[in-house]
C-alpha cells in the first residue's frame, strides 16, 4: 500500500476536518439574513392588497351612496360617509384618503346618468424609519375607479 504524498495529506485534512458545529451558526445567520427581508416583503404586499380592496369597496360603496341620494346636495356627503366606513373597515386614516364624484352631464342625478367615482388611498409602509424616505418612496398611492348609473327612474 503506497503512503499519500503531501498534496493529497493536506487536501484530507481539510476537506475531512470534522465540522465543529460551525454548520448551524452560518444556517442561522443565512436564515435570518434570507427570512427577514422575506417578511417585510409579505408585509408590505398584504397592506397593499386591503389598500385595493378598501379602495374597490369605498368606490362602489360611494357610487352606490351618491346615486341614490334624494337630491344632489345630499349625494355627496353620503358618498363620502360611505366611503369613510369602507376605509375606515381595512384600517386606514381619512387624512391617507380621499374621494372625487365626476358626472357626465348635468345634472348629476337624472335618469340613466353615469357618475364616476374615483377613490385614493396613500399606503404608507410599514416599519420603515424616516430616514429612508429620501431614498425609497415612503407611501405608495393606491386609487380605484366605480361607474355608477342613476336609476331610470331618478336618483331614488
Amino acid at each position: 500500500m503506497t503512503r499519500p504524498t503531501g498534496l493529497v495529506r493536506w487536501v484530507r485534512l481539510r476537506v475531512g476536518r470534522p465540522d465543529q458545529g460551525r454548520a448551524i451558526v452560518e444556517f442561522v445567520f443565512l436564515g435570518v439574513l434570507l427570512l427577514v427581508p422575506l417578511i417585510y416583503l409579505v408585509m408590505s404586499l398584504a397592506v397593499l392588497q386591503a389598500a385595493a380592496y378598501s379602495a374597490t369597496t369605498a368606490a362602489r360603496e360611494a357610487g352606490r351612496a351618491f346615486t341614490t341620494a334624494p337630491a344632489e346636495s345630499q349625494g355627496m356627503p353620503r358618498a363620502r360617509a360611505a366611503a369613510q366606513v369602507a376605509f375606515e373597515d381595512f384600517g386606514f386614516l381619512p387624512e391617507e384618503t380621499s374621494v372625487a364624484i365626476t358626472c357626465d352631464g348635468s345634472p348629476c342625478l337624472r335618469p340613466d346618468a353615469r357618475v364616476s367615482v374615483t377613490t385614493s388611498i396613500r399606503v404608507r409602509l410599514p416599519y420603515l424609519p424616516a430616514f429612508l424616505g429620501d431614498a425609497v418612496p415612503a407611501a405608495i398611492p393606491v386609487s380605484a375607479t366605480h361607474v355608477a348609473t342613476v336609476g331610470r327612474f331618478g336618483g331614488s
